[in-house]
C-alpha cells in the first residue's frame, strides 16, 4: 500500500514512520527543503524517544523516504494524509486551517485513480467536507473520498501509542474509504486494537472532546489542590482516592502548574469557538481554560511568597522547561507564563532542561541563563523551582545540592519529592496542594 504523508511535523513524521513499520510504502512530503534534507541525512527535527532509530530502520529497508515534490508522488498513492499544523488563530482562538486547505489544493491536480485523502491534523467539525469541496473544485474528474483519522499521540510515548492504541477512529462516508483505512491498520488486528468507524463530523469532534475532557481533569485537580492547601489536606491522597474509582480513573489527576503543549491549549480554545459558531454553550470548557490560566498565575504567587514576598534581585534555579518530560516541545509550557513575570520583577534565572533548551532560547526572555550541568542550577541561588518532572530530577543528591545554595528553598511544582525527606535535608519545601 502506498501512503503519502503531507507534513513532517510531530504527527506526520511519527505517523508516517509507524505506517512504514506496518509495511506500507510511505513518502513524507514537506515544503521545507532544509528540513527534508536533514531527514534524508538521518537528522530528526524533534525529540521523541525511539523515533530516530525507527526512521533509520525504515529508510534503510526502503519503506520510508522524504521529498519536497508532492506532484511526483501523489498520483501513485492509495492514501494521502494531511498532517500539517493547525495553530490557534490570533485574535479568536479558532484553528487556522490555511495549511490544511493549501495542502488539499496542492494535491488535487495530481490525483490519479482512486485515492483516499485523510485529515490527520486536528481540525474543526466540517473540515473534511470543505477539503472534499476544494479538491472537487480543483479537479472535477478526480476519483477520491475524504476521511478523518484523528491522532491520539502523547509526546514522549508517541510510538507506543501508535503501535498499541486505545482505539483507532476512522471517520468516513464511503465503504471504499473505510475498507482502505482498515487495510492500512490491519497489523493492529494482532493486538485486537478497537477500530471505531463513524461519520466525518463525529470523528472530528471525538479528538476535541477527548482532549477537552483530559484538560478538564487537570484543571479540576488543580482547583482541588487550592482547597487542599486551605484546609490542610493532601492532594496526592485526594487524587488517589478519586482515581481508585473506576468511573473516574487515576490518569491526569496530578496537581501542578497547569497544562501546556501542542494540543490541550489550542484544542480547548477551538472547541469553545466551534460551540460558539453553532450557538451552543460550552461553559465547562471555558472554565477549564480559565482555571488553567489562573493556576499558572498562582504558581508565580507561590514562588514570590517562597522568596519572602519579592523576587527582585533574587537568583532562581529552574529544573525543566518543556511542558512535560520526554519531549523538546515548549509550546504553551507553564515556564513561558511563569518565568517572564519573575524576570520583569528583577529575578535572575538559571535553567536546565535535558532536551528543551534550544527551543526555550527562542521563546523565553534573553535574560535567562542556561546550563547543561544539573547541579550548577543550585549554585548560589535563593531558590530552585522544579518545573518539569524529568526522571533525571527525581533522584537528586539533595545534600550536594543544598550545600551549593545560598538559601535552601525548594519549590516543587510537580510534587516529585516528599516533604518529610526535604525537611530532613534542611530545605524549606514548597509544593502544590499538600
Amino acid at each position: 500500500m502506498k501512503v503519502v504523508m503531507i507534513g513532517t511535523g510531530y504527527v506526520g513524521l511519527v505517523s508516517g514512520t509507524c505506517f512504514a513499520e506496518f509495511g506500507a510504502d510511505v513518502v513524507c512530503v514537506d515544503v521545507d527543503e532544509k528540513k527534508v534534507e536533514r531527514l534524508k541525512n538521518g537528522e530528526i527535527p524533534i525529540y521523541e524517544p525511539g523515533l530516530e532509530d525507527l526512521v533509520a530502520k525504515n529508510v534503510r529497508e526502503g519503506r520510508l523516504s522524504f521529498t519536497t515534490k508532492l506532484g511526483e508522488v501523489a498520483g501513485s498513492a492509495d492514501l494521502v494524509f494531511i498532517a500539517v499544523g493547525t495553530p490557534s488563530r490570533r485574535g479568536d482562538g479558532f484553528a487556522d486551517l490555511s495549511y490544511v486547505y493549501e495542502a488539499a489544493r496542492q494535491v488535487a491536480p495530481h490525483l490519479q485513480g482512486y485515492t483516499v485523502i485523510v485529515d490527520k491534523s486536528t481540525v474543526p467539525v466540517g473540515t473534511a467536507r470543505n477539503v472534499s469541496r476544494l479538491i472537487r473544485e480543483t479537479n472535477p474528474q478526480a476519483d477520491f473520498d475524504v476521511a478523518s483519522n484523528p491522532e491520539f499521540l502523547r509526546e514522549g510515548a508517541a510510538i507506543s501509542d501508535f503501535m498499541r492504541p486505545d482505539r483507532v477512529v476512522i471517520g468516513v462516508d464511503s465503504p471504499r474509504a473505510e475498507k482502505l483505512l482498515r487495510e492500512l491498520y490491519r497489523p493492529l488486528n494482532l493486538i485486537e486494537a478497537p477500530i471505531l468507524a463513524t461519520g466525518l463530523e463525529s470523528a472530528e469532534l471525538i479528538k476535541y472532546a477527548s482532549n477537552a475532557f483530559l484538560a478538564t481533569k487537570i484543571s479540576f485537580i488543580n482547583e482541588i489542590s487550592m482547597l487542599c492547601e486551605s484546609v490542610g489536606a493532601d492532594v496526592h491522597a485526594v487524587a488517589k482516592g478519586m482515581g481508585m474509582d473506576k468511573r473516574i480513573g487515576s490518569k491526569f489527576l496530578h496537581a501542578g502548574p497547569g497544562y501546556g503543549g501542542s494540543c490541550f491549549p489550542k484544542d480547548t480554545q477551538a472547541l469553545v469557538r466551534i460551540a460558539q459558531e453553532h450557538g451552543v454553550s460550552s461553559r465547562i470548557v471555558e472554565s477549564v481554560i480559565e482555571v488553567n490560566a489562573a493556576q499558572k498565575a498562582r504558581m508565580i504567587k507561590k514562588i514570590r511568597e517562597a522568596l519572602g514576598g519579592s523576587e527582585a534581585g533574587k537568583r532562581i534555579g529552574v529544573l525543566g522547561l518543556t511542558f512535560k518530560p520526554e519531549t523538546d516541545d515548549m509550546r504553551d509550557a507553564p515556564a513561558l507564563s511563569i518565568l517572564p513575570p519573575l524576570i520583569e520583577k528583577g529575578a535572575r534565572i538559571l535553567a536546565h532542561d535535558p532536551q528543551g533548551v534550544h527551543e526555550a532560547k527562542s521563546m523565553l526572555p534573553a535574560e535567562v541563563e542556561y546550563t547543561e550541568d544539573i547541579y550548577r542550577v543550585f549554585d548560589g541561588v535563593d531558590a530552585v523551582v522544579l518545573m518539569t518532572e524529568w526522571n533525571v530530577y527525581r533522584g537528586l543528591d539533595l545534600a550536594r545540592a543544598g550545600k551549593a545554595m545560598r538559601e535552601k528553598v525548594f519549590i516543587d511544582l510537580r510534587n516529585v519529592y516528599e516533604k518529610e525527606s526535604m525537611v530532613a535535608h534542611g530545605y524549606r519545601y514548597v509544593c502544590v496542594g499538600r
